[in-house]
């Protein structure tokens, strides 16, 4: 049982691109299909729009807390700690850090915040001329943004780069051992990148979901959580960190080293993949790409499309806290219930020819940001950091076209380009 969909799991999928007609075959027949797990007890994956959205909205039955939100279970000895992320808790206690971030995030900071943002999209992209790779020159964009929201120093902005790639490399051997940070960091940063650990004899780095994985993250997050409590400055996190609720609580130093966890890997990889995603829709479609370059009002509606025709995020794990029923399929307290979001957003169910990139699309009820408690908080800035960019892509003198081969990452939880090599035309 299970068989049919194991390629849905397999990372060397997708390689090749995500395997959209099979996921279509398998929604078709269900939308709930078991799939065999080699190494672990195996799944129910999620693949249709509606049942999607019920599973993310009903925490109470479907936790993010029990075994976490990745399909691969954690170590017993992390899954303790794993649980106090803010991705992997269930209300009340992602509701009360979820409270206190959202009160942090002003429409002033905001607002600030995507005016730096344009400006550096605009220095990223404008002066691009010849052949270049796109994914590469654009991949400081959410380092910037992160760095803007944590207030973390210029310099060390490229040590998020390094920690999200060790976070996806136990897929993709190229990202497992990358360091690009330069000499010219903090003190703060070069006391972390003492810890930092290297690779075993065969490559292998250790489990980036644990703290002992990525002990230089999570010392810099120390240092950088003490120093907003300390010396607070403008960003949002300094803001976080000064915030006292309506009963006296605070986020704790550990909370927001783990709340650092989150964003730097989350915050950086999902848009990473996103903004070249977004161009090969448009080189995809060269004809609505020169509609959007003739007509700006449409930009709005072709980010939200691009969000869902390329999916950055594929999948989020949850496990039932009881026996329950999903689509007439039974699914026993304790299943791993794993929905698949690359193929919800191609639900026959909820979009009318679903393949299609249609920037027109109304309305466009995409789960990339997922639904329910768990609804993305960066979405406002996701959308921002997009938009910029494909602004400053509409205002270069011609088209961008493909100049080669992409080089797709090796991953089946993240939708990624590693590589995207195009020539302006």
């Amino acid at each position: 049982m299970g068989t049919d969909a194991a390629p849905i799991l397999d990372p060397d999928t997708y390689l090749s691109g995500v395997p959209h007609g099979l996921l279509a075959r398998l929604r078709a027949e269900s939308a709930v299909r078991w799939v065999d797990e080699p190494g672990g007890p195996g799944f129910w994956a999620v693949l249709r729009h509606a049942e999607t959205r019920r599973v993310l909205r009903t925490p109470g039955v479907f936790s993010s807390w029990l075994g976490a939100t990745q399909i691969r279970d954690p170590a017993p000895e992390a899954l303790a700690y794993t649980r106090k992320m803010m991705l992997n808790q269930d209300p009340p206690d992602h509701s009360r850090l979820r409270g206190l971030l959202t009160k942090a995030f002003t429409p002033r900071a905001l607002a600030a915040i995507g005016e730096r943002i344009k400006g550096w999209a605009r220095e990223l992209v404008g002066g691009l001329r010849g052949e270049f790779d796109f994914a590469k020159e654009t991949a400081d964009l959410p380092l910037l943004t992160l760095a803007e929201v944590f207030g973390v120093p210029a310099a060390d902005r490229w040590l998020m780069f390094d920690w999200s790639n060790r976070v996806i490399g136990f897929q993709d051997a190229e990202y497992a051992a990358s360091a690009v940070a330069g000499p010219d960091v903090t003190d703060l940063a070069r006391a972390a990148l003492a810890l930092r650990p290297t690779p075993d004899a065969a490559g292998a780095m250790p489990d980036p979901r644990t703290r002992a994985g990525m002990p230089d993250l999570y010392a810099y997050a120390h240092g950088l959580g003490e120093l907003k409590r300390r010396a607070p400055g403008t960003d949002v996190m300094s803001t976080l960190m000064s915030h006292v609720d309506d009963v006296g609580g605070r986020v704790s130093i550990e909370e927001f080293e783990n709340l650092f966890w989150l964003f730097s890997v989350a915050g950086n990889e999902t848009l990473r993949n996103g903004i070249p995603g977004g161009l090969v829709a448009l080189m995809s479609y060269p004809d609505t790409y020169r509609a959007l370059k003739a007509d700006r009002s449409l930009l709005p509606g072709a980010v939200e499309e691009m969000l869902r025709w390329w999916t950055p995020v594929m999948h989020f794990r949850r496990t039932a806290t009881v026996d329950t029923e999903l689509a007439g399929t039974r699914i026993d307290a304790g299943d791993k219930v794993v929905v698949w979001f690359s193929s919800a957003n191609r639900d026959e169910r909820a979009f009318a020819e679903p393949d299609a990139f249609d920037v027109t699309r109304a309305p466009n009820d995409h789960l990339s940001f997922g639904h329910g408690p768990h609804f993305c908080l960066g979405a406002h800035l996701a959308r921002v950091q997009l938009r910029a960019v494909m602004n400053a892509v509409l205002d270069l003198p011609g088209l961008l076209v493909p100049a080669g081969e992409p080089a797709r990452l090796r991953s089946n939880f993240q939708n990624g380009l590693k590589r995207l090599p195009v020539r302006l035309s």
